[in-house]
């Protein structure tokens, strides 16, 4: 990995402390239950009232359930340090992925609801464990309660950076909700072309999504800057989780994250994909297998090619076929 940006530790405040101060916070709280009455959280807009405890695609009615929540050691060395980034797996998904690795969680709905106050709760107790961030995995569905959840968590002392870790699947209205609230946006990109995202998601539009929103991240927050030790504190960083036969679009995705936001976005080529969730039945052979060295050697060709200065590959050679 090249070109760190470094923003000192002292001269650090999470984003959204300014907008609890001006009692914007609060008035996103407001905005952000509107949102659920006829959802609009993600691109789908079911349209369905979630404040009655309604749901459509992403399984998930008037508050969010946990699967579980604790530091996690297995994120980028830039999120996890030390000591752990602070975890929270939200249950429930707006894509319907067949290869899925957490598929009790995201297709089965698997743990417990959690109120704002108990989420807040979870986010206190992962700063009190020396976490260095709180991050949110699979938020999507669910940004009007973790909005909901913040000025708890914020009233009882949270002052860690606030990562957002998407599918990428997400919708402009959340953005708007989250600008000014989250440090750092951790998207995925999963596909270039939209007859692979419906086949393999449920969702022809990803594509176009996902460079919408990746944009308006970007614009956020900017790019990866880290502080003397090493550490994330705001910006943008991309997953892209390299595919059996290139189904993802690997070349064309590298280019546009180039040319379209920075050849300086820092961008995790991931390898470590495995046959999961419904992928191990007759209906997707061609993606029934781990991706092979040749294959991921020549996605990361095709992200050097593209002209991108700040790729993280080192946990490939554990993760691929020879």
């Amino acid at each position: 990995m090249q070109g760190k940006a470094r923003v000192e530790n002292r001269t650090f405040e999470p984003a959204y402390l300014q907008l609890h101060r001006s009692g914007e916070l609060l008035r996103r709280v407001e905005r952000a239950l509107e949102l659920l009455r006829t959802c609009r959280a993600c691109p789908r807009h079911c349209r369905v009232n979630r404040l009655d405890d309604k749901f459509a695609v992403c399984r998930t009615g008037r508050y969010v359930t946990v699967a579980s929540y604790s530091p996690h050691h297995g994120e980028e060395d830039c999120l996890r340090g030390w000591r752990g980034s602070g975890t929270i797996f939200l249950s429930g998904c707006n894509l319907r992925c067949v290869f899925c690795q957490n598929f009790d969680i995201s297709w089965q709905g698997r743990g417990s609801p959690a109120p704002p106050r108990k989420l807040a709760a979870m986010m206190l107790e992962l700063q009190a464990c020396g976490c260095h961030n709180i991050n949110f995995v699979t938020p999507e569905h669910v940004v009007p309660q973790i909005i909901e959840a913040l000025p708890f968590a914020i009233e009882g002392g949270l002052r860690l950076p606030i990562v957002y870790n998407t599918s990428g699947y997400d919708s402009m209205e959340s953005l708007e909700l989250l600008d000014g609230v989250v440090d750092i946006y951790m998207p995925d990109f999963k596909y270039w072309d939209s007859e692979m995202a419906r086949k393999y998601s449920r969702a022809p539009d990803y594509p176009q999504v996902a460079r919408c929103v990746l944009k308006e991240m970007y614009r956020q927050v900017g790019d990866l800057v880290m502080d003397e030790d090493g550490l994330a504190k705001r910006g943008l960083l991309i997953r892209h989780l390299v595919m059996p036969g290139d189904i993802a679009g690997t070349g064309e995705i590298m280019r546009w994250i180039a040319q379209e936001l920075s050849p300086t976005t820092y961008v995790n080529l991931l390898a470590q994909y495995y046959p999961a969730g419904k992928v191990t039945s007759s209906e997707f052979p061609e993606i029934n297998r781990r991706v092979t060295a040749v294959e991921y050697e020549r996605a990361l060709d095709a992200a050097w090619r593209a002209g991108l200065k700040r790729l993280d590959s080192r946990r490939r050679s554990s993760r691929v076929v020879l």
